[in-house]
């Protein structure tokens, strides 16, 4: 077995210890055997309702986290690139908000996430377009839209009443609480990283030099619109689906090109499972440490991002 083939299978084994781990642990310990041979009607209740939707919706998320983190440090060219560095999660951030402050039910909330990272994805597109995508002007044009959905958002959260913050601010910061089976998000994941497969021996090409890949007849200029549009897609379900959660998809691009180098045939499987589990162990943490009171999920990741992040600076 090749060392590529024991990287990927190492990240799978990984995966799969931080799925059992995030069923297992919680505010109740559930063991498979009791699951299986004494189990209440409690006890099914909440591993079938909450804990099972709870462990695939991190996981989806983390992987979509991580591979919107690689595909946009590479269109960027920028190794402190981020999923949220073009102002999508700020676009849906800022309708959420809106619609928390209007009352409305969570499957508004959803929708409102999604138009407002679709409302980002056009506006950019817009702006971008006489420059056929260049990286500096995608990167300027997501930074100017953030800042202006910050200052709206920093004004509903000054003017929004005291029973809304609390909602407001755990949305912020990132929550998997009370989520449904991601569904969508599972199906947006999987058909985004075949086509990401696909395109793997042509971003190798793009990343190593543009002026090089035109020269080997690589439309640069098309390939930039379909990693914008992939990584837009991928970030807008998991801002959709658990909020703003931070640091998922700076480090783990990082840790994966130390481990498996710049093939992207193999880098982005990897980051895709590495990405699912650390959200998953993150979640795991976040609610168990202090059950059962829970944390944030978005706090714990960046409890555990930043000093991950610092150490990968040093190195």
């Amino acid at each position: 077995m090749t060392s590529s083939y024991r990287l990927i299978f190492a990240a799978i084994c990984l995966s799969a210890v931080s799925i059992l781990l995030s069923l297992a642990k919680g505010s109740i310990s559930i063991s498979f055997q009791q699951l299986l041979f004494n189990a209440s009607d409690q006890t099914h209740l909440i591993f079938w309702q909450l804990r099972f939707p709870r462990t695939i919706a991190a996981f989806v998320c983390g992987g979509l986290l991580a591979l919107a983190g690689s595909l946009m440090q590479l269109l960027l060219q920028n190794p402190l690139a981020d999923p949220y560095a073009l102002g999508i999660s700020s676009g849906a951030a800022l309708i959420t908000l809106l619609l928390m402050l209007a009352g409305v039910s969570d499957m508004w909330l959803s929708g409102g996430a999604w138009l407002g990272s679709l409302l980002t994805i056009v506006l950019i597109l817009f702006v971008t377009r006489k420059q056929q995508f260049h990286p500096h002007t995608l990167l300027l044009a997501g930074i100017a839209l953030a800042c202006g959905f910050s200052a709206c958002i920093s004004c509903i959260l000054l003017l929004s009443p005291a029973a809304n913050l609390h909602s407001m601010l755990f949305w912020l910061t990132g929550d998997l609480n009370a989520v449904r089976f991601p569904w969508f998000a599972l199906i947006v994941l999987a058909g985004g990283f075949i086509i990401c497969l696909i395109l793997a021996p042509g971003l190798n090409l793009l990343g190593r030099d543009e002026k090089e890949a035109k020269a080997l007849g690589l439309p640069a200029a098309t390939y930039r619109l379909v990693l914008y549009l992939l990584t837009s897609l991928f970030t807008a379900s998991a801002v959709t689906l658990a909020g703003c959660i931070g640091f998922v998809g700076l480090i783990v691009p990082h840790i994966t090109r130390r481990l498996t180098g710049f093939d992207h045939r193999i880098m982005l499987p990897v980051a895709l499972l590495l990405g699912g589990s650390l959200l998953t162990l993150a979640d795991t943490l976040a609610r168990s440490l202090f059950a059962p009171q829970e944390l944030p999920v978005g706090m714990m990741m960046a409890l555990i991002g930043v000093p991950v992040f610092i150490w990968i600076l040093q190195k």
